[in-house]
């Protein structure tokens, strides 16, 4: 059995714990600055497009775009349409440190990707690109109540 994908949670959790740690002076904390990048880089979008985005639960993502609109990251506003519909925008403090956290994993994307060559990171792209959409036909199946059949 290979490992591959215990290397590439402990890849993911290494590089969260730095960010976690970096951007705890700014109080951006367990992981909301996922939220915040893809809020700035996406002015307007709803939360369930968030869910999408960054794959998790809609209770998680509650909690990180709440702990945002209360730290003054990103405002809610109402869609002009439909006033049921919320539409996230980051705020100026928000718009402020957005060049702080794309540095930040440019740097690790940097680090991480030292010594392989042009075309290996291109392979490398390629192949997480095949491994997430394949994990995200499971996701999509289990996050519908289904169960998977091991």
């Amino acid at each position: 059995m290979t490992e591959i994908l215990r290397e590439i949670g402990m890849i993911a959790r290494a590089l969260d714990s730095i960010s976690n740690i970096e951007f705890k002076e700014y109080d951006l904390t367990k992981g909301q600055y996922l939220y915040l990048i893809r809020i700035c880089e996406n002015p307007g979008v709803i939360q369930e497009q968030i869910i999408e985005m960054i794959k998790v639960d809609r209770s998680t993502a509650n909690r990180a775009v709440q702990k945002l609109v209360d730290n003054g990251f990103v405002e809610k506003r109402e869609d002009e349409h439909n006033k049921k519909i919320k539409r996230l925008y980051p705020t100026d403090k928000g718009n402020t440190i957005y060049p702080f956290i794309k540095n930040e994993n440019e740097y690790s994307e940097k680090m991480a990707l030292k010594g392989l060559a042009e075309d290996e990171v291109e392979i490398v792209q390629k192949l997480l690109q095949q491994i997430r959409k394949n994990v995200e036909k499971d996701w999509d199946f289990v996050k519908k109540g289904n169960k998977r059949n091991y």
